[in-house]
């Protein structure tokens, strides 16, 4: 997933995504990303991971994963899916950047569940 021609920044990258998201869900996206939205477009993926790693994050912390925040849920895979489809492009670097997202997820206190792994 190449980004646009035209976009030299995440925040025109998201602009411009195609096939474009539900509405709700492109608003979402364009919130969540607005603080990284002035970085260059190469940088997309790390944003992508440290975005949706926050919200899932902030959402267990929160212990909000019921229906009512299923926008953010679905904000949370977006923003790792399109990660990895913009991530694809560099080949090379694919699997050590799947290696530290994992390890980034994996990191994240789920509420209930020990500390200690």
């Amino acid at each position: 997933m190449m980004p646009p021609a035209a976009a030299t920044t995440v925040g025109e990258w998201v602009a411009q995504l195609d096939p474009r998201p539900p509405v709700a869900l492109h608003e979402r996206l364009t919130a969540l990303l607005a603080p990284g939205a002035h970085r260059p477009v190469a940088d997309t993926a790390e944003i992508c991971v440290e975005t949706g790693v926050r919200l899932l994050d902030e959402m267990l912390a929160s212990e909000a994963t019921d229906r009512a925040h299923a926008l953010d849920l679905l904000a949370v895979d977006a923003l790792i899916t399109y990660a990895f489809q913009v991530a694809a492009d560099e080949p090379a670097r694919i699997e050590s950047r799947a290696a530290a997202a994992m390890a980034r997820i994996a990191g994240l206190n789920i509420v209930g569940e020990p500390e200690a792994r």
